[in-house]
């Protein structure tokens, strides 16, 4: 059980060509937008590791908060000897409070899309449990994902609100993606954030140190690095809002003056103010929770929340 770490390499170390073709064809789109799952290279989940330290950035202290609390409780309801499946891994910092809290663990499967991350994660998560045994997955979770060959009841863990990153119609096909991972007997646990005040929310995502726009900007550094672009950084600035008829944070990088870049040998004009789309994080209620939930082939079994009602952490179990 305590063998070499088992990466799956699904993203291929590469995966420059699709960044390639999904840039072009954003910046190519009106109106301007590139995924935010390429946001996160190596510097960009570091970066959102910085992010999740901040003052401002309530959303990981609240989640842990609430796991620290309620771990003992989510072990109770997923049994002994389960499957760990975390999508998005990170750096798993949440997931060692599950890890401990699960019952005779019978393996931890995290999905990231960046490899090198994710291996760095895995192999201290090898050394700090090293009965464990630990596969991780190199993936987009959003597309296919290969099956994990364990017997195992498994649980799949989505925390940090990224449920929030997708689209209605995406977080639908996310949710219905793990329910077929987890099967019949499967539960999700699943971070959501919560609907608030708007003013917290503008905080959260325009921290005064910056680290939030640095993380946006560096989409632009990885452009310049991997497929040869022109940006210049100094001509582009990080613009978050909450959109409240929408129920959501959008986030863009601006143009600040009329400028044309190259990017993979394409020239693409900014005018002044231009903005181009990369992520949006949706805020839910207890309702949408429900409706999200059900469109996805799940239940919610569980909810627990933090006193000021900002995060919930919710215990999906499969449908029938």
């Amino acid at each position: 059980m305590n063998g070499p770490v088992l990466s799956l390499d699904v993203a291929d170390t590469g995966d420059r060509e699709e960044f390639r073709r999904a840039v072009v064809a954003g910046l190519s789109a009106t109106p301007r937008a590139i995924p935010a799952k390429f946001l996160y290279d190596a510097r960009g989940s570091a970066l959102f590791d910085e992010i999740c330290d901040l003052p401002e950035y309530y959303l990981t202290r609240t989640e842990t908060k609430i796991l620290e609390q309620h771990a003992g409780e989510i072990g109770e309801r997923a049994g002994p000897g389960c499957a760990l499946v975390e999508f998005g891994s990170g750096s798993s910092v949440k997931s060692r409070l599950l890890i401990e809290a699960l019952p005779d663990l019978a393996l931890y499967a995290p999905i990231d899309i960046s490899r090198e991350h994710l291996e760095a994660t895995a192999a201290r998560l090898r050394r700090d449990y090293p009965g464990l045994r630990v596969e991780p997955v190199c993936a987009d979770f959003m597309g296919p994902v290969p099956p994990i060959e364990h017997a195992a009841r498994r649980v799949g863990f989505f925390p940090g609100s990224t449920i929030g990153n997708l689209e209605p119609a995406q977080a639908t096909a996310f949710l219905r993606n793990a329910r077929q991972l987890v099967g019949d007997d499967g539960a999700l646990v699943l971070g959501v954030d919560l609907k608030k005040d708007p003013q917290v929310l503008h905080e959260a995502y325009n921290d005064s140190a910056g680290v939030t726009a640095a993380f946006t900007l560096n989409l632009l550094r990885r452009m310049n690095r991997e497929l040869h672009a022109t940006f210049d950084l100094a001509g582009f600035a990080h613009e978050a809002f909450y959109n409240p008829a929408e129920g959501r944070i959008e986030i863009y990088f601006r143009s600040l003056r009329n400028q044309s870049v190259t990017v993979a040998g394409r020239r693409f004009d900014f005018v002044e103010g231009e903005r181009v789309h990369t992520e949006y994080s949706y805020k839910y209620d207890e309702a949408g929770i429900g409706a999200l939930a059900r469109s996805g082939g799940f239940r919610i079994a569980e909810s627990w929340t933090d006193p000021s009602r900002l995060f919930a952490v919710v215990y999906l179990e499969a449908a029938g």
